[in-house]
């Protein structure tokens, strides 16, 4: 009679069995969750004091604008960190279903002070970007490098074309993809790339434009400490970058860095030569640009050079 009264006892006292949490958060509650995780993520910190932390600052875009010169010359700040490879987190769904906790994860250690930045080109064109960044940290500061469209579409292509090259695969001439019937082939991927006002309305719908800084990427690539100076501004970093930072390399054809010493240039895959194009096929392209353009520069309220 006692062992069955202990029994009953233990039975009454062991606790309640809660249902586990799933392993995956639902799309909704990740995006309801996305803004306090900045602060509340700290997982990988090391024994020095240094933790990897959300990017406060993303640049954006645009492929083949000079994100990855951008970036590079950035991190002469002693104050920023920078993440080494494109992360393409908001614009690919494989790893957007991983969920900040991966994100973070794939951030560089850095120290309170420090700003740490990720770059991935793709993001601006991306029509669901926006939407999720904001969801992450509305307050983000973005940067966005442009070049002149006709110019950026030839960068586009000469990427592509290259690659097949390394890899011993034919590809089609430039003129195949930009002519269809005799006209401008407008469903050119490329070509759509280089619409930043339709791209840019699509950031506009998520972010003040206070929130976004424009590099001129063709400035950045003729004197680039101007270009710097104004980003360091934006980004409400003490002036440390100077211009005994940058110097032309002849060889190359373009500005290469400097820091502590050591010398160090982009890639040979960057700032190689475009392909050869008809002048009249030119001309059409820049034709094509000319009212997107236009309403790019009332868009965002300053204009460049473009042809």
């Amino acid at each position: 009679m006692a062992a069955l009264l202990l029994g009953a006892v233990l039975l009454v006292a062991q606790p309640q069995l809660v249902p586990s949490r799933p392993a995956e958060l639902g799309q909704q509650e990740l995006l309801r969750k996305a803004g306090t995780l900045q602060d509340d993520i700290r997982e990988g910190a090391a024994p020095n004091g240094s933790a990897q932390q959300l990017p406060q600052t993303i640049i954006i875009g645009v492929r083949k604008g000079g994100t990855r010169a951008l970036l590079e010359m950035l991190s002469l700040h002693p104050d920023v960190a920078a993440a080494e490879n494109e992360v393409h987190f908001f614009d690919w769904e494989e790893h957007y279903s991983h969920g900040l906790g991966w994100y973070l994860s794939q951030m560089p250690f850095s120290w309170p002070h420090q700003l740490t930045v990720e770059k991935t080109p793709a993001y601006f064109t991306s029509p669901k970007v926006p939407e999720r960044v904001h969801s992450m940290n509305p307050s983000i500061q973005l940067l966005l490098i442009l070049r002149d469209p006709s110019e950026r579409v030839l960068s586009d292509y000469t990427q592509v074309f290259y690659n097949h090259m390394q890899k011993r695969k034919p590809y089609p001439s430039i003129e195949e993809f930009l002519v269809r019937d005799g006209r401008l082939n407008v469903d050119y991927k490329a070509l759509n790339r280089s619409l930043y006002h339709v791209h840019m309305q699509n950031w506009l719908r998520f972010f003040p434009l206070r929130h976004i800084h424009i590099v001129d990427g063709d400035r950045l690539i003729r004197d680039p400490f101007p270009e710097i100076q104004k980003v360091e501004r934006f980004l409400k970093l003490s002036p440390q970058i100077n211009a005994s930072n940058f110097y032309f390399n002849k060889t190359k054809g373009f500005y290469c860095l400097r820091d502590s010493g050591r010398d160090r240039c982009l890639h040979e895959s960057k700032g190689r030569a475009h392909p050869q194009v008809d002048p009249k096929l030119l001309n059409k392209l820049h034709e094509y640009f000319h009212e997107p353009n236009k309403k790019f520069f009332e868009l965002v309220g300053r204009t460049f050079d473009w042809h």
